[in-house]
């Protein structure tokens, strides 16, 4: 999402979309308020998934405890395969002038076979791992894609003459491009404070993110990763991606409104920047970082998809399987969690194979938005246990259905 399908917005819309980057802090002000508090009750009664601390608030149910894992699950799987996804774009491109590779007599596409490595290869290490092979290849790809959004800022700058150059050229596009839309069309003002206001909150509520606050070593150290993600990240968007996706379409127009050779789709703008200016700025070491900024990107793919499958492996094994089988050894239950894991896996990889071939996965963005959805039903349920204190198990069982229906 924050290297192909948010500058491909603002490649085909203009400046509007750059406001959904303010979901950013939003995000980052959740985290602060709400994450820490969650931390807390967590910490002080051994949580481990959602459904632990939403039970113990309203009275342990299993009917609660599955409408949780369920509504975790709805956002898991459509956030899994828009990474899968990624991961097969990022293949065409670090692979251009390869048609398709032959394997065992099959002929696989390059999108393809990119899509099932980065789901294989994932899985693997999750599997092995657990949650502490999850955060320290995070911290490695996070800092692999920071690097390559700046360093495609940097190259579109470069492309168009420097800041004075980039801004006079930027200035000559098309007045729609550098205006907000009016209410009723694209990316207006309403729907970006919509989008500030449910995704960004929705994001700190969904399963992976809200068990890293249990697992956070104190209330300084979370409130400190708040201020850096409010900071860094929007500075990576602003001065990284943002200007690839204006810079670019200045440096490679759409004509009638059809797309510059080289591209299939707005969501190819970064891919097809650095892969046009990086020789130029770089001379030999161009392609290397091409490939570089390429694998970085694929990795933080990973690093999404990695999180929420096991997110959803402890969900569904903690509060679904322990339940049904509450004699289970602590054996048992890793077999399981990771059998879900590989379960998951395959089910993303299928969909996203499936939805190639029609309409199902035309758009990134239609998925993101989709698992976002399903996340912001944990929102009321979350204000009330939290600040509130005023809703009922029937209550918070009644919203939950209601809202995933």
């Amino acid at each position: 999402f924050a290297i192909l399908t948010f500058p491909g917005w603002v490649y085909s819309d203009g400046i509007a979309p750059m406001l959904f980057a303010l979901n950013l802090p939003v995000a980052a002000a959740g985290i602060y308020v709400i994450g820490n508090r969650i931390r807390k009750l967590g910490q002080t009664h051994g949580h481990i998934t959602p459904a632990d601390l939403i039970s113990h608030h309203y009275g342990d149910s299993a009917l609660l405890r599955f409408l949780v894992a369920l509504v975790g699950a709805l956002y898991v799987i459509p956030y899994v395969m828009i990474q899968i996804k990624a991961g097969g774009i990022l293949a065409q491109g670090l692979f251009q002038n390869v048609e398709h590779l032959t394997i065992l007599g099959q002929q696989f596409s390059i999108e393809d076979t990119g899509i099932a490595i980065l789901s294989l290869v994932t899985m693997l290490y999750v599997l092995l791992g657990g949650m502490r092979s999850v955060a320290w290849t995070d911290v490695v790809q996070g800092l692999l894609l920071l690097s390559a959004m700046l360093l495609s800022g940097v190259a579109i700058v470069y492309a168009l003459g420097g800041v004075g150059g980039y801004f006079e050229e930027v200035s000559k596009l098309d007045g729609k491009l550098l205006t907000m839309p009016a209410v009723g069309e694209r990316f207006n003002a309403w729907s970006a404070v919509t989008f500030c206001a449910f995704a960004s909150l929705a994001s700190i509520v969904q399963p992976a993110q809200w068990m890293r606050f249990y697992s956070a070593r104190s209330s300084d150290t979370l409130r400190k990763t708040a201020i850096v993600f409010s900071t860094v990240l929007p500075v990576c968007f602003l001065l990284g991606v943002f200007l690839v996706g204006l810079g670019g379409r200045a440096l490679y127009p759409m004509i009638d409104g059809a797309l510059p050779e080289g591209m299939s789709k707005p969501d190819d703008i970064v891919i097809h920047v650095i892969s046009q200016q990086f020789p130029e700025i770089f001379g030999s070491l161009g392609p290397f970082l091409i490939a570089l900024i390429l694998v970085a990107v694929m990795a933080a793919s990973m690093s999404t998809a990695d999180s929420n499958l096991h997110a959803l492996s402890a969900v569904v094994t903690r509060d679904l399987y322990h339940p049904l089988r509450p004699g289970s050894s602590e054996k048992e239950r890793a077999c399981v969690g990771r059998a879900v894991i590989v379960l998951a896996t395959v089910v993303a990889a299928g969909l996203t194979y499936w939805g190639a071939q029609g309409t199902l996965l035309k758009t990134i963005t239609t998925f993101f938005f989709m698992a976002m959805a399903f996340s912001a039903q944990l929102l009321p349920l979350t204000i009330d246990i939290l600040f509130l204190k005023k809703g009922t198990r029937q209550g918070a069982i009644a919203g939950l259905a209601a809202g995933t229906l």
